[in-house]
This record gives structure tokens, C-alpha cells and sequence, in this order.
């Protein structure tokens, strides 16, 4: 059987509600899955109710975007609980400043000559978790871009004109305070990092010292040679090797919830070994430094 650690809804930049989740998660014969939107946990109770009727087993989670030296990392944050915590309340803090960003994204797309207004944009998210993707599918739909990719392409992706870079979290400091909230720091796709092997190693090391629980190894954009590899990785640091589709529904069009591209497995050890790690890592906020 199968899971998949790795799954966005509406709450944040995803297309389907946590129901619609659960339900392609049972047709597709998982045992498990997390939801993870980005910067909150507003849909976690919905998809836990979902999951229970369904019984699958669920984990409750986000995924950050926090600030390495290199650039942004995404961490995805597993067994993190709705309510109050060291955590939860700097996603508080997280979400208010993404409300600004989206401001200032649509201030930069008018400056360009598009119109497109914040407006449209919650409207195109149903006033939930507003996000770039949603731009994106708004400028497809009035016809200033043909695709979700060339909406990123030309206007929304670092370093193009509608881009707005936003505070984040020390990967360090994000790293203690899920453990200090009780949950498990994961590392997503860290392709994305764009670093050498040597630094991925020297990066993989440093935070598994401050509490980082575990690598998405199993992810749809890796052949399996890379999914070996990682899972190998975190075999020799002694932390969870995870995984999943990153399922965004429409707005990552060509990824299914358990199959990713059609290749994707993730093993239930996956969640076995992101269980072992709940409790294990530092619990009180340390100096990152040291």
C-alpha cells in the first residue's frame, strides 16, 4: 500500500476542498495522507473528519517557505495541531504579511497594464489562502497568459515583474519552533534548493542538529534513481525518509493524489518512520548558531 505526505487544498493554493482530497486519496487505495497547505492549518479539521469516515489515517500539517542561505526552502510541518503554539502563532503572523503580498502583487500587475484586481483574485480562491497560482488563473482566464506556467514564466516567478518577496523564518529558527510545538520538520523537494551535492549534505547535517526530522525523498519530479538516493541519505542521518504528489489539483495540472505523474509510491514506512520521529528532536528554542 501507499500514502502520500505531500497534498494542498483550497485553504491555500490548491483547486479541490479536503473532502474532494480524501475522496481521490480512497479511490486510490492510500492508508494515509497529510494535508499541507501553505501557512495554515485552517483546513485540518475538515480533511481529519473526511479521512476518519474514509478511514484513512491522517497527520495534520503545513508547508513553509522559509529563508536558507541560499534562498527560500520549503518545510513541511507534520503532526502540527490547529490551535495556539510557538508555531501556530508565528503562522498567524506568517499569513497577515501574505495578505500584503497579494496587495503588492496586484499594485506591480497594474503598474504593468494588467488588469487584474485583488478582487477577482479571492474571488478565483473563494476567499480562502489566496495565492500567486490563483493570479496565475485569473490571467489565464482574461487572456493575458495561456497557461499556469507562463503565467509564472513572464509575471510571477522569482525575479519577474509581478514577483513580491516576503519575510520569512530562519530554516534554523522554523525548525525549532515545530519541534518546540511538538511536530516533525521535513524537507521538501529539495531539488528546488538549486545547491551542489557537497552543500546539500553540509545543509542536511547542520539541521538535523537543530531538530530537522526528516527528507522528502519520494516525489513526483524525481526518477527513482534520486528517490534511492535520498531515501539512502536519510537512512545515514538517522531521520525519516518521506514523500508525496504535492497535489495541487488544477492549478498544478498532470499530478494525481498517491501517483504524482503516474510513478509515484510512496511506502507506508514512510509514515512509520515520520512517526518514530515525533518527541525525538530538541523541544525548547536553542541558539540555531550553535
Amino acid at each position: 500500500m501507499a500514502v502520500d505526505l505531500h497534498l494542498h487544498s483550497v485553504f491555500s493554493d490548491g483547486s479541490e476542498t479536503p473532502q474532494a482530497i480524501v475522496d481521490r486519496a480512497a479511490r486510490a487505495g492510500l492508508t494515509a495522507i497529510a494535508l499541507t497547505d501553505h501557512d495554515t492549518l485552517d483546513g485540518v479539521t475538515e480533511a481529519a473528519a473526511a479521512a476518519r469516515k474514509a478511514g484513512l489515517v491522517f497527520v495534520p500539517g503545513a508547508e513553509l517557505s522559509v529563508q536558507w542561505k541560499t534562498g527560500p526552502m520549503h518545510l513541511l510541518v507534520y503532526y502540527l495541531e490547529p490551535g495556539s503554539g510557538p508555531l501556530q502563532d508565528r503562522l498567524a503572523e506568517i499569513q497577515a504579511g501574505r495578505v500584503h503580498r497579494n496587495e503588492q502583487i496586484a499594485d506591480r500587475l497594474g503598474g504593468l497594464g494588467i488588469e487584474v484586481s485583488l478582487e477577482e483574485v479571492e474571488t478565483e480562491a473563494s476567499g480562502r489562502g489566496v495565492g500567486r497560482p490563483h493570479f496565475a488563473a485569473v490571467l489565464m482566464r482574461k487572456g493575458y497568459v495561456a497557461s499556469m506556467g507562463e503565467a509564472f514564466d513572464r509575471y510571477l516567478a522569482a525575479g519577474r515583474p509581478g514577483y513580491v518577496n516576503r519575510e520569512r523564518l530562519g530554516a534554523a529558527d522554523a525548525i525549532i519552533l515545530a519541534r518546540a510545538s511538538g511536530a516533525v520538520p521535513v524537507i521538501a523537494h529539495p531539488h528546488t534548493l538549486g545547491i551542489t551535492a557537497a552543500d546539500f549534505r553540509a545543509a542536511f547535517e547542520h539541521l538535523v542538529t537543530v531538530g530537522l526530522g526528516g527528507i522528502e525523498a519520494y516525489y513526483g519530479e524525481y526518477r527513482p534513481e534520486m528517490r534511492r538516493h535520498l531515501a539512502g541519505v536519510c537512512r545515514r542521518l538517522g531521520i525519516a525518509a518521506t514523500g508525496g504528489s504535492d497535489f495541487h489539483g488544477a492549478y498544478k495540472p498532470g499530478l494525481e493524489v498517491g501517483s504524482g505523474h503516474g510513478d509515484l509510491a510512496v511506502p507506508d514506512e514512510a509514515l512509520d518512520e515520520l512517526r518514530r520521529e515525533v518527541g525525538t528532536g530538541p523541544q525548547v528554542p536553542r541558539d540555531p548558531a550553535r
